[in-house]
């Protein structure tokens, strides 16, 4: 273990360095979603490749039908042991709306948070962040000992944000490469609570689509034709009131058909977490649960399905008054899911679902975004135990078995394409704030990622 010993060292010592990459990397604006920030994400793929180059990896930029993605090898010390591959992207969120952030977005700043010093940037923590825990946990096997203790492969795309709509043609056309793995290392989770480490057990799955409504053939004068013509903002809003019961149940037909309930020994192992839900929603500035009523809360946030809108727009929204009957309507509408049910098949109904509530003059386009089926991973493989391992070294306490309200799309492709299986191993927090302004990441959950991705190569490598 004196190798280990020495890494761990070498990690604490640096600590300086170790930020001033993640900052470099922080202020790429790599935002996959805009068009304009094409360049950026270009130039975040080429960073990261520059980094493993500098530890000893082969690493390559590799094409896609959108954004590229980084693949790089590293032999390890010259076993034969099949490599573990670990997956991140380095694509983020748009920071739209800037005025609400402290500091700006892409320029990487250090705050004061409830557990010590924080990293406030787009990115922070999704996903820049906790791929800088295993980048720098590699880094510093190479400056002690050459190379990671094992194999290791390396895959980070640049359009999980959105989707991740080039990933599964580009694992099957990289498939005889890619699947000689023993596992796939994923930290795009959180942790249980500051203190206490987590692998994620299940992931919900995700359907994402737009309602597009559209009336008359240009914006109208609502004195001239209030009362006379159809209004698609109201018709759009009586349709979306619709798809939630009064208890908070979505009533699409058969929504909840794949819907398993959850046994009495996994619920025990949830109530025995002492999950606090009322400080979860103080957090945040609210007090009353939402969802489906009768349900306890990690139950609806691990194992129910959920519908939301997550965006509305139409007609006027400038400042003053501009009296207008809008033509069009519009929306964005997600599901995460559980058990067995399929994106697709939810996708379907939701467009059933708004098409048979048209009146007469109204039309409706339904435009499918992004889907991925829900996952349960294996709680009891060889890396899964390695990663408890290495957790419990760390923290002094047993990581804990986890479900995530989440999706992470490639974690089923990776089974479904490459037929490996997944450890979910991250180090986020609940008010890391993402996909938010003002997201962040706590410095003291880095440098802990850091030296448990240390831990986990040694476990791994025997």
């Amino acid at each position: 273990m004196h190798k280990l010993d020495a890494v761990l060292a070498r990690l604490d010592a640096a600590e300086e360095e170790i930020r001033a990459r993640y900052f470099d990397f922080l202020r790429i604006p790599s935002v996959s979603a805009q068009p304009a920030h094409a360049a950026d994400c270009r130039r975040a793929a080429e960073w990261l490749a520059r980094e493993l180059r500098e530890i000893g990896f082969t690493a390559e930029i590799r094409e896609t039908a959108g954004h590229p993605a980084v693949v790089a090898h590293h032999p390890g010390p010259g076993t034969s042991a099949a490599p573990l591959l670990y997956y991140g992207h380095y694509d983020v969120q748009p920071a739209e709306p800037f005025e609400l952030w402290t500091s700006p977005p892409f320029e990487p700043t250090l705050a004061e948070g409830r557990n010590g010093p924080v990293t406030v940037a787009r990115g922070a923590v999704d996903d820049k962040g906790q791929v800088m825990t295993w980048l720098a946990a590699m880094r510093a096997w190479h400056d002690v000992a050459g190379s990671p203790p094992a194999p290791v492969r390396v895959l980070v795309e640049g359009e999980e944000e959105i989707g991740s709509p080039s990933l599964d043609a580009f694992l099957e056309e990289h498939a005889a490469e890619l699947r000689r793995a023993r596992a796939v290392v994923v930290s795009d989770t959180n942790m249980w609570d500051a203190r206490t480490p987590a692998i994620s057990a299940r992931l919900r799955g995700m359907a994402y689509a737009q309602i597009d409504l559209f009336a008359a053939s240009r914006d109208l004068h609502s004195g001239l034709y209030g009362g006379m013509a159809l209004n698609p903002l109201n018709l759009l809003c009586r349709i979306i009131a619709q798809l939630h019961d009064a208890k908070g149940r979505v009533m699409l037909p058969g929504f909840y058909d794949e819907v398993p309930e959850v046994g009495g020994n996994l619920l025990a192992a949830w109530d025995s977490l002492g999950f606090d839900e009322a400080r979860f929603l103080g957090d945040i500035g609210l007090s009353v649960p939402a969802g489906e009523e009768g349900l306890k809360p990690l139950v609806r946030q691990w194992a129910r399905p959920t519908c939301d809108v997550n965006g509305i727009w139409g007609g006027y929204a400038g400042p003053g008054a501009k009296t207008v009957i809008a033509a069009e309507a519009h929306a964005k509408v997600s599901f995460r899911l559980v058990g067995d049910q399929d994106p697709n098949a939810v996708l379907d109904a939701l467009e059933a679902f708004v098409k048979e509530r048209l009146p007469a003059d109204a039309r409706a386009e339904v435009q499918r975004f992004s889907s991925a089926p829900p996952v349960v991973v294996p709680e009891d493989s060889e890396e899964v135990a390695a990663a408890r391992r290495a957790l419990a070294a760390e923290y002094g306490r047993e990581a804990v078995l986890i479900g995530s309200g989440g999706s992470i799309p490639v974690v089923e492709s990776f089974r479904r394409i490459l037929g490996l299986d997944s450890v979910l191993m991250g180090f986020g927090l609940d008010d890391d704030q993402v996909h938010s302004p003002n997201e962040k990441f706590d410095w003291a959950c880095l440098m802990h990622g850091a030296r448990s991705h240390a831990r986990l190569l040694a476990e791994l490598a025997g």
